[in-house]
């Protein structure tokens, strides 16, 4: 690794710089006294940067994607859930079904409108499978479904597309959630009938299952819901839940005359915060993505493959003594266009480079990025950059505590929650999350020399 190295002086407020090649200069009026005089230098260095594959992502989530397509250059994505269901404790039905029997059950997948990816019109199928086994707290996207479920014994399937054309404009349109005619796009799957019955039985005959969630994911530890037909589109899931319809009996009329009337209700089970979903997220087809290139490297989300860069911080160390201050290590990417055919992926909104060796920790510890060993970047769409501003931090921070090493970055696309808060007529905004992203996307970085090319600058204190 070569690093080139240039000697500025400054005096007093004054920056004054001249031209060289190879050779350290050191510039600065001769007549301006060595002790008030302040010398920078700027190491021009290369990153060897690569493209590596993610074996998982942590998705700690309520939420999740549903479905499978297919792009040219990123390959195929196929993403599926396991998710338990929220029990309040003490859980009673809010009446006695008739004769003890319920009628129905319905799983549905609901998700906002226009949160779909690829093509609307794609006719997919969803399939259901009930957990057998009770769930771990593994968040991460490389799970086994055929750990937790029986995949010989279907509960309950639906075709479907996630533009539902049955569904008129005028309904569409309602804004009103009130309205009880608003609709949330959603995927209706009937579910067999005995698993609702034995449900209503368990509370009748063990109601001591119902006391805490942890006895009643013993007794029910949720659904496995997963596509096995149909390429084309992927639905993003805000909300999964279960209903369960029965028919009670209650009195109306007066004291006198009182009648029985047949009524109808339901029970409604949700995926909470609370309760585990476990995401599976499968890439294949990254061939072209990993194939040693000196122009591109890639990023594709979610749990596809991310950019990898090496700084030469041994190098650098023994350069750079102990009494210089590191002031600036400007770091950004270069994105090259976005491809144009249909249903392209468009570029993360933000990615977030940190320590390799400290990802796993970041995410799991639910962390915001700190500036000093994670630094996080918007996309621009109009100068196509990453820009990640100054990261010398993390390089002080490594000198610290690895001298010996190379600093080895990773850059992964995350999903970035943000707050806007007004003061005085100023307007600020404060990061409040970050998370593994979960939706389908990809970007192509450059990495020829002059893109992987950084400036260290530093500066030294001359002594009285």
């Amino acid at each position: 690794m070569k690093i080139k190295s240039i000697i500025l002086g400054l005096a007093g407020s004054g920056l004054l710089l001249a031209s060289c090649n190879d050779e350290i200069s050191l510039v600065g009026p001769s007549i301006q006294p060595e002790s008030d005089r302040i010398t920078v230098w700027t190491d021009t260095f290369e990153v060897e940067a690569s493209t590596i594959k993610l074996d998982s992502v942590y998705a700690r989530t309520a939420s999740g994607l549903l479905g499978q397509l297919y792009d040219p250059l990123y390959g195929n994505l196929k993403s599926d859930y396991i998710c338990q269901f929220y029990c309040p404790d003490n859980y009673t039905f809010t009446h006695e079904p008739l004769n003890g029997q319920v009628d129905s059950m319905a799983l549905f997948i609901m998700y906002n409108n226009g949160g779909y990816y690829g093509d609307s019109l794609a006719p997919m199928q969803a399939k259901v499978y009930e957990v057998t086994e009770p769930l771990d707290r593994n968040y991460y996207t490389n799970l086994d479904p055929a750990d937790y479920c029986n995949l010989q014994n279907l509960i309950g399937e639906k075709t479907y597309t996630a533009y539902d054309q049955s569904i008129s404009d005028s309904i569409r349109n309602i804004t009103d959630t009130n309205d009880s005619l608003y609709y949330t796009p959603n995927v209706r799957i009937r579910i067999n009938r005995e698993i609702a019955q034995q449900l209503y039985d368990e509370t009748v005959n063990n109601p001591t299952t119902f006391a805490s969630q942890e006895s009643f994911n013993n007794f029910f530890p949720g659904f496995y819901i997963t596509t096995e037909f149909g390429t084309g589109s992927i639905i993003a899931v805000a909300q999964t839940s279960f209903y369960i319809y029965y028919r009670y009996t209650e009195q109306i009329g007066t004291d006198a005359e009182p009648r029985d009337t047949i009524m109808q209700a339901r029970e409604q089970f949700n995926v909470t915060k609370e309760v585990i979903q476990m995401n599976q997220m499968q890439n294949e087809n990254l061939e072209q993505l990993l194939a040693p290139s000196d122009e591109f490297m890639y990023i594709k989300s979610p749990s596809g493959v991310c950019t990898r860069f090496v700084i030469p911080a041994r190098e650098l160390k023994e350069r750079i003594n102990d009494d210089r201050i590191l002031n600036n290590l400007k770091f950004s990417l270069q994105a090259k266009p976005q491809e144009d055919w249909l249903y392209a992926f468009e570029a993360p909104d933000d990615l977030l480079l940190l320590p390799e060796d400290s990802v796993k920790n970041f995410f799991e510890g639910r962390n915001i990025n700190d500036g000093i060993t994670s630094f996080n970047a918007q996309y621009s769409s109009s100068t196509r950059t990453y820009d990640f501003g100054n990261i010398s931090n993390v390089l002080r921070t490594h000198w610290a505590n690895n001298p010996e090493e190379d600093l080895v970055l990773l850059a992964i696309p995350v999903d970035v929650g943000r707050s806007t808060s007004s003061s005085y007529g100023q307007e600020s905004t404060t990061i409040t999350s970050v998370s593994n992203l979960l939706a389908p996307a990809g970007v192509k970085l450059k990495k020829d020399k002059e893109s992987m090319t950084f400036v260290l600058v530093t500066s030294q204190y001359n002594d009285m």
